[in-house]
């Protein structure tokens, strides 16, 4: 099957090895040229044509779309190649996932559920999509496709597609999400209509909070009903500092410094000591697919130990201070409802960090439920919270007034205990 602007083996025609060029971004053309000739390089004369047909065509528009067997109950799933908006707004190309559930579409078109993906690592090999077990990684697939929604997941930017994947960089992660969207529409028998939520976990909570600060003003076309997370990075500068030493913590740290010394042309010798370097690009070249893979990434990370940075508190370094504050997601507009789900022995992202960002949504206004998980910890926060998420989630696309747990007890410190 082949759609407009489509060729069924984009995919096979992709790099895999990992792309690390510090090219800058804000030459449009040349960073175009850059990409189609590393194409044409690895052997993708038609991947040439669809990168240069996607340099025309506007934000979320579908370049490729190929089927995927092993969807769950009968659905139909695409890998997709779809037009986004870089760092610096230039056209690039994202790679992801299409599901659509089987059976009749409702009159007004089918709602939408962007998955937004934890942490996988930051080289092109890492893409979600490519993963043997992709179906399985999508947390809650089953209920949202029973529910008859689509759900679309996003590899981000770089991951899949030629470049540096943007780590923890919310406008990009967020742009990302949501052209996922707007290029699930325009799959084929696929009857999406306009509306959709975001759902996401840990990196993926932050990409799906990024979506809610950006859909208004980026997506006009499209009806955002809420944003599901589940353990969000939120505060970066806490996140950074409290779990430096710790094996999560070092290793969000390294593929951080990795990453936005690419993306920023950030000074990594500021931050990081030389002899820690080779561990960095070790852990920035090796993937988290899934839950064991982070037992691979234990001796790595213990090597880098706690005095691998040149500070203590990465804020007090320039230009690391102003990057940390732009990555961190403040308030989403106060029509959007939130659902925040948090496990109380998550040593990642820290029940009270998570909490506090929950205090700071009330105070501007959003409406917030705070799902809180009793002794679960930052890998299974979205398996725990999956069927909750999606039940409020079908209440948004319902048309239901959003309920919150603002001014509540289940929004102060000992409601995590």
């Amino acid at each position: 099957m082949v759609f407009p602007h489509a060729h069924e083996g984009f995919l096979a025609d992709l790099p895999t090895r990992r792309q690390t060029g510090g090219t800058r971004l804000g030459r449009h053309t040349l960073l175009l040229v850059a990409e189609l000739l590393l194409f044409v390089l690895l052997g993708g004369a038609t991947v040439f044509a669809e990168r240069a047909a996607a340099a025309g065509l506007a934000a979320g528009s579908l370049i490729s779309a190929r089927p995927i067997p092993g969807a769950p109950d009968h659905a139909a799933a695409y890998r997709i190649l779809y037009r986004s908006t870089g760092m610096h707004g230039e056209p690039i190309s994202v790679s992801g996932m299409v599901i659509v559930p089987a059976g009749p579409a409702p009159a007004h078109g089918r709602p939408i559920v962007a998955w937004a993906h934890p942490t996988s690592g930051v080289a092109d090999i890492c893409a979600p999509s490519k993963a043997r077990d992709f179906f399985r990684t999508v947390q809650g697939l089953r209920l949202m496709l029973e529910r008859g929604y689509i759900v679309t997941a996003t590899d981000y930017q770089g991951l899949g597609t030629p470049g540096v994947h943007p780590y923890l960089v919310g406008i990009s992660e967020g742009r990302s999400v949501i052209d996922s969207v707007r290029a699930a529409r325009q799959v084929p028998n696929a009857d999406a209509g306009s509306t959709f939520a975001v759902w996401g976990h840990s990196q993926g909570g932050h990409a799906a909070l990024f979506a809610g600060l950006l859909a208004g003003g980026y997506a006009p076309d499209l009806k955002l009903v809420g944003v599901a997370a589940a353990a969000p990075a939120t505060d970066l500068r806490t996140l950074m500092n409290d779990d430096l030493g710790t094996s999560g913590g070092n290793n969000i740290t390294a593929m951080t410094l990795w990453s936005w010394a690419r993306v920023y042309h950030a000074p990594i010798a500021s931050a990081v000591k030389p002899e820690a370097m080779p561990v960095v690009d070790t852990l920035a070249g090796e993937c988290i697919e899934r839950w064991f893979d982070v037992f691979r990434r234990l001796k790595p990370t213990r090597a880098l130990g706690k005095g691998f940075m040149r500070a203590d508190d990465l804020a007090s370094l320039e230009p690391w201070r102003d990057l940390l504050a732009i990555n961190s997601p403040g308030p989403l507009p106060r029509s959007i409802p939130v659902f925040l789900a948090q496990g109380t022995t998550d040593k990642v992202v820290r029940p009270d960090v998570t909490l506090a960002y929950a205090n700071r949504l009330c105070r501007h206004g959003n409406k917030v439920v705070f799902d809180t998980l009793p002794n679960v910890g930052h890998l299974f926060a979205a398996r725990d919270s999956a069927r909750s998420a999606i039940g409020w989630i079908a209440d948004r696309f319902a048309g239901k007034p959003a309920q919150t747990d603002c001014g509540s007890g289940r929004l102060s410190a000992p409601a995590l205990n």
